[in-house]
């Protein structure tokens, strides 16, 4: 993983073009779509719209947990499985595209005992 958990890993072609629109394919099979990204070099994301999978649910996953894009499938891949994110908190677009509070509640679910942000070396 990434030195921050909230930029691409090095090896990630995400400026190739604009991933809004590719499916997402958690490690166990698909989970949504992408409805909105950022490409902030440390504040990068995605906001996945999972349709019906969790009663139309949308989450906020960040962007190292993106471990291919394969822009001629139009897909990106995260190295999560289906109920690791299903059982992050609780994401509200509104409030927490920003929300400092809201990142370390992820960081803290999908990096238990990592300072914020950081994962292990």
């Amino acid at each position: 993983m990434t030195e921050n958990m909230w930029a691409y890993r090095t090896n990630i072609d995400y400026l190739a073009a604009d991933i809004t629109g590719y499916g997402v394919e958690a490690l166990d099979g698909a989970i949504g779509k992408v409805d909105k990204h950022s490409d902030e070099v440390t504040d990068a994301y995605l906001v996945v719209d999972t349709g019906v999978w969790i009663l139309g649910k949308e989450v906020l996953l960040p962007a190292g947990l993106v471990t291919r894009i394969d822009h001629a499938a139009a897909v990106v891949y995260v190295d999560r499985s289906k109920e690791q994110i299903k059982a992050a908190p609780a994401f509200h677009r509104g409030e927490h595209l920003g929300s400092g509070g809201h990142r370390e509640a992820l960081v803290a679910h999908y990096l238990p005992g990592m300072p914020f942000g950081v994962p292990p070396a």
